[in-house]
């Protein structure tokens, strides 16, 4: 512990005004530069963790001067995240963080899925899904069994919660009644808990735990 505060200390006072760790921590605040490497490449500037995926840009109100960082150390030394001109608290920023980098790996998802549109040759209904997801921000069942399942094939990472199924038209609803139960279970991680009840009521079993 002894050699990771030092460590911190030689990172964050030569760029601040203050002499001591708490107020040199209090000139600091997150912009809103952030940055996806999409894979774990990158080490925090002030702690010197490695194998980070997400950089955060921080700034020193005072003299100007950034770094990068990881999320842990904006939350564990209380660095200020600020949203429409205020300062969060603590659970607000751990809040907005979390969004940030669950918008980021998304974003990263798709792009991921745009190139596997672009290199396979049958790829047109993956393509018109991506689109009309973009546009609409949720995906018929069939699309998202189209989408889901190049995700698996691929390896991509993702959170199946990223992409909201329709279930409150009739075609939709229609559409998971009459999928063959092996692409149910391809969608069954993106279902919320009530359309897994609906899914059931059509007929469909939940994959083996």
């Amino acid at each position: 512990m002894e050699h990771y505060s030092q460590r911190v200390r030689n990172s964050i006072l030569p760029l601040s005004i203050g002499d001591t760790l708490p107020k040199a921590f209090e000139e600091w605040s997150v912009t809103e530069n952030v940055v996806d490497h999409e894979t774990p490449q990158e080490t925090c500037e002030l702690c010197g963790q490695e194998s980070l995926r997400y950089h955060f840009e921080i700034r020193n109100s005072l003299n100007r001067n950034t770094i990068w960082v990881g999320s842990q150390c904006i939350l564990r030394f209380g660095l200020s995240v600020f949203e429409n001109g205020r300062v969060l608290s603590s659970e607000d920023a751990k809040k907005k963080i979390s969004r940030i980098m669950d918008q980021l790996r998304q974003d990263a998802c798709l792009r991921a899925l745009e190139r596997v549109a672009e290199a396979e040759d049958d790829s047109e209904i993956l393509t018109i899904a991506l689109n009309y997801f973009k546009k609409n921000k949720y995906l018929s069942p069939k699309q998202a069994f189209v989408v889901l399942w190049r995700l698996n094939k691929h390896r991509i990472d993702h959170s199946p919660s990223f992409f909201k199924i329709d279930l409150k038209h009739d075609r939709s609803k229609a559409q998971l009644r009459e999928m063959e139960l092996s692409r149910v279970r391809v969608l069954w991680p993106a279902l919320s808990s009530s359309q897994r009840e609906i899914a059931i009521r059509y007929g469909h079993t939940p994959p083996p735990a």
